[in-house]
C-alpha cells in the first residue's frame, strides 16, 4: 500500500510517539551530544555482523531506570519519508528499521524518492540524522529509552554509488559517537547502525576503507561468499524475483524450503534477512505471507503501512 501523503515540514511530534522514545528540548547535533561513543562501546569479533553483541547481550535499562515499549525489532519502514513525519511516524510505532532514499545533489544529500521530487529543505541531516542525534542524545545513549540494540537505517543511494557514498561518508562522520563504526577490523557498536543499499557502485570504496560508519546491503548472490557479516550484515532481495507464492492459497513447499534454507545460510554467517516488494495489501493474503516470513526466521518485514505491520507483529512476534 503506497503512501501519498508528503509534508514538507518536519514536525516534533510528543503524543504521536507514544511512549516509545522520548523527545528532546533541543535538537542538539550528535557532535556535542553524550550518545554512546564509537570508540568506547564493547567490540565484537570482524567476522559477525554489528548486531552481534545487540542480540546476545543486554537491553539493559537507561540510567533513569525507566524503559519504553519493547520495539518491534522485525519491523521495516519501506520508504519512512513518504509518511506525514518522517522517522517520527515510525518511531512512534517502534520500528526496529528505517528506509531512507538518497540523491547527491551539489554537496546535499536529498531524500526523495523521484528526481521530481527533489526539495532543498528534506535533506538526510534534517529529517533523520539531526533527529536521532537529538532522540539518543535525550535517551542517554539510546533511541529506544532503556533499549540498547542499535535502530537499524537503511540508506538507499539513488544516484552513482561511489560518488554519493564517498559523501555519505563525510556526512556521517560528522555524527562520530551515534553509528556504529567498523575500524581496522573489528566493530565498535553505536546507537544507530547505517546500511548502504540501492547503486551497487557503493561497494567498491566501502570496501577500500578501514575506518568506515556504515554497512553493505548484500544480495542473494552475496551468500556464501567471502564477503564477512562485518562488511554484508544484511541480505536484501526482491520477493516477486525469487518466489511466485503471494500469499494467497497454498504456500509451495519446495518455494517454503528455498525460504528457510536462505535464511539459514545467512543465519549461519551472522547475516540478516530481508525482502522487499513483499504483498503490502492488507488482507489476509498479507498476513499469511508475513507469518511464514516470521516462522522461516526471516529478521525484517518490509512495509509501507506502519499501523499494519506493528499490529500483526504485537499479535504474532513472541516477547
Amino acid at each position: 500500500m503506497a503512501l501519498t501523503t508528503r509534508r514538507r515540514a518536519l514536525t516534533t511530534l510528543g503524543a504521536a510517539l507514544v511512549g516509545a522514545v522520548a523527545l528532546p528540548a533541543t535538537g542538539a547535533s550528535a557532535t556535542t551530544g553524550h550518545g554512546a561513543s564509537a570508540a568506547t562501546g564493547p567490540d565484537t569479533s570482524a567476522t559477525t555482523g554489528p548486531d552481534a553483541s545487540a542480540t546476545t547481550g543486554h537491553d539493559a535499562s537507561a540510567a533513569t531506570g525507566h524503559r519504553g515499549p519493547r520495539p518491534l525489532w522485525r519491523a521495516h519502514a519501506h520508504n519512512d519519508y513518504e509518511h506525514p513525519h518522517p522517522l517520527y511516524d515510525t518511531l512512534g510505532h517502534r520500528f526496529g528499521s528505517v528506509e531512507a532514499d538518497i540523491y547527491l545533489v551539489g554537496d546535499q544529500l536529498l531524500v526523495a524518492h523521484e528526481p521530481a521530487e527533489l526539495d532543498p529543505a528534506r535533506t538526510l541531516e534534517s529529517l533523520y540524522l539531526d533527529p536521532l542525534a537529538a532522540l539518543v542524545r535525550a535517551n542517554h545513549g539510546q533511541v529506544y529509552r532503556g533499549w540498547r540494540r542499535p535502530l537499524h537505517l537503511l540508506i538507499d543511494i539513488k544516484t552513482e554509488g561511489s560518488s554519493t557514498y564517498l559523501e555519505l561518508d563525510r556526512h556521517l562522520r560528522r555524527y562520530r559517537h551515534l553509528f556504529t563504526t567498523f575500524a581496522h577490523g573489528r566493530i565498535h557498536p553505536g546507537s544507530v547502525t547505517a546500511v548502504v543499499s540501492g547503486d551497487r557502485a557503493a561497494r567498491a570504496p566501502m570496501e577500500a576503507q578501514a575506518v568506515r560508519r556504515a554497512f553493505y546491503d548484500g544480495r542473494l548472490t552475496d551468500l556464501g561468499t567471502s564477503a564477512p557479516a562485518s562488511f554484508i550484515p544484511l541480505i536484501s532481495d526482491n520477493w516477486t524475483q525469487n518466489f511466485t507464492w503471494p500469499g494467497a492459497g497454498a504456500f509451495p513447499g519446495a518455494e517454503r524450503q528455498k525460504l528457510r534454507g536462505i535464511v539459514a545460510q545467512a543465519h549461519a554467517r551472522g547475516q540478516k534477512v530481508r525482502f522487499w516488494a513483499t504483498p503490502d495489501t492488507p488482507g489476509p493474503a498479507r498476513d499469511a505471507l508475513w507469518a511464514e516470513l516470521l516462522a522461516a526466521g526471516v529478521d525484517c518485514l518490509n512495509t509501507d503501512d506502519l499501523a499494519g505491520l506493528a499490529a500483526f507483529l504485537g499479535a504474532h512476534e513472541r516477547p
